[in-house]
């Protein structure tokens, strides 16, 4: 059976095809530049180079085209025809309160996206317009939905009610969801097997670090709270996005910056977080070369990253009334031992203490923990497009 998993996003779409009888991935890919005056195709075939074509591709349509145009390729292509895909999986950001778990895409199914598109203006849309186009090339494979929230439908009504009047929440849905849901559900899983323990009986603490970066309270398998909440802005500070700060400071900045409501709403998300702070770059590679090399504001972005992580972890400790093990992963979490090392250190009443040495990892599963440490630490690589191919093989 072969799994087609699709990543809209406004201008770029995201594919890998899996061979699920053994997880394997035939052909990945990356189309980018969306309705832009030329965008491109970046196509690796399993066991081959990279393909890349350059062209003008005005739609999301004409993007899924050269998807499976190049899937179908004499040369560089993975398929000897379209019927071998049996079903699509899409990753969709925001299911509102309405799914806790994936579900296959019906007519229903895709008027409740539309209604969420409030809640997720940026992400939704192009989740949206990714499934249309991909249902009107392939309209009889079976498709389904795998949401970022739907792993964090479980936590507790306390955790997710916000200090406004409860109105807001029935009238408008004003609630934390939590995202990365996908990625916090698979490394939790994957800890499980390392830990060699049933998950129903484990406290973790999962550090999905990235360009967005997400962390969660998961105990007995189930997520009781995410940093994320009404939106992806909120948390700890992440590439360019401010995470929590004080309400009073958004219609302060507004009024002296003299900012309209989409203009404050860029600002926070693209102008802020490490990238605001150290006036470098979002890129934490490059955040941490500027550190070493004496730039204050540098080491002042990665000190508050690593700082707010730190607190996170402790106050989910708390919730939880105890802690197993924390998992890192994401981009920077898989592959930055110097971040992973500012958030261990000076944990020890925590029972957090990682081995120098083991930390030099970058990109694979490992237990980075010291032999002395009570609580576990690991590195686990996501694999998002993994878990919704599962996800859309059960369904379907």
């Amino acid at each position: 059976m072969k799994v087609l998993v699709i990543n809209c996003g406004s201008s770029s779409l995201k594919y890998q095809l899996f061979d699920m009888n053994d997880k394997s991935v035939l052909a990945k890919g990356l189309v980018e530049r969306i309705g832009l005056e030329e965008g491109t195709l970046k196509h690796t075939p399993k066991g081959m180079e990279k393909v890349v074509i350059s062209e003008k591709i005005p739609n999301h349509k004409v993007a899924v085209k050269m998807m499976l145009d190049a899937l179908l390729d004499e040369n560089y292509g993975v398929l000897k025809s379209i019927s071998e895909i049996s079903a699509v999986g899409h990753r969709v950001v925001h299911g509102g309160e309405k799914f806790s778990g994936s579900v296959k895409i019906t007519d229903e199914v895709m008027a409740v996206l539309k209604e969420c598109v409030d809640l997720a203006p940026l992400h939704n849309p192009p989740n949206i317009i990714g499934i249309e186009a991909t249902k009107e090339l392939l309209p009889d494979v079976p498709m389904v939905g795998v949401f970022d929230t739907a792993f964090h439908q479980t936590m507790p009504e306390y955790a997710y009610i916000y200090g406004v009047p409860y109105e807001l929440y029935k009238k408008y849905g004003v609630r934390r969801y939590g995202f990365h849901g996908t990625s916090h559900r698979f490394v939790s899983a994957e800890a499980a097997k390392m830990l060699n323990k049933p998950i129903e009986e484990l406290k973790l603490v999962t550090l999905h670090l990235g360009n967005g970066s997400s962390i969660s309270a998961v105990k007995n398998g189930k997520s009781i709270d995410n940093s994320m909440g009404f939106t992806p802005l909120e948390g700890i500070l992440m590439g360019t996005r401010c995470g929590n700060i004080d309400p009073a400071i958004v219609p302060f900045i507004m009024e002296k910056e003299g900012l309209s409501l989409d203009e404050i709403s860029n600002y926070l998300n693209k102008k802020c977080g490490v990238y605001g702070v150290s006036g470098v770059s979002s890129d934490f590679r490059d955040l941490e070369e500027a550190a070493i090399n004496g730039n204050p504001r540098a080491q002042l972005a990665l000190q508050i990253f690593a700082y707010q992580a730190k607190k996170f972890i402790g106050s989910y400790a708390a919730a939880m009334n105890g802690l197993d093990a924390i998992v890192f992963t994401g981009g920077i979490g898989e592959n930055s031992y110097v971040v992973r090392n500012m958030i261990c250190e000076d944990m020890e009443y925590f029972g957090i203490k990682i081995d120098e040495e083991k930390n030099k990892v970058r990109g694979k599963q490992a237990d980075i923990s010291s032999e002395d440490a009570k609580t576990k630490v690991l590195v686990i690589p996501t694999n998002e497009e993994l878990m919704i191919a599962l996800d859309t093989v059960a369904l379907v």
